[in-house]
Order: C-alpha cells, then sequence, then structure tokens
C-alpha cells in the first residue's frame, strides 16, 4: 500500500507560539493529486474535533521509510 501524508502545522488558539506537527495518511496512487483534492474536507473534519488548535499550514508529501515525512 503506497501512503502519502497531509502534514499538518497546528498551533494552540490560547498560546499561538505553542505549535506542533499532525499527519494524516492516505492511500494513494503515486500522485499527491489525490492528497490536494481530499485535503480541504479532512482539514475541516480535523479541526472540528479540535477547536482550542488552529491550522496555520498544511502539505501534502510521501512518507518516508520509517513512516514520517
Amino acid at each position: 500500500m503506497n501512503l502519502v501524508a497531509l502534514v499538518l502545522t497546528v498551533c494552540m488558539l490560547a498560546n499561538p507560539n505553542s505549535c506542533r506537527t499532525e499527519h494524516l495518511y492516505f492511500e494513494t496512487r503515486g500522485s499527491l493529486f489525490q492528497c490536494m483534492a481530499l485535503a480541504p474536507a479532512e482539514i475541516a473534519k480535523w479541526s472540528e474535533n479540535h477547536p482550542t488548535l488552529k491550522i496555520v499550514r498544511w502539505k501534502c508529501s510521501f512518507p518516508d521509510k520509517d513512516g514520517e515525512t
């Protein structure tokens, strides 16, 4: 199975300097296009489930061999 990662940089609303990276993984057919197309809906869902965090940046990438981007 080939995976692509939606990489989110998220910050706490109460402390905007406190940020971290979150990874959401999708099965892919060798292209980042699928991730780019799915990203807005997945970002909206993720945001609803994490109301104390704000997404400040996102990108799609292929995970390396260890499963990280």
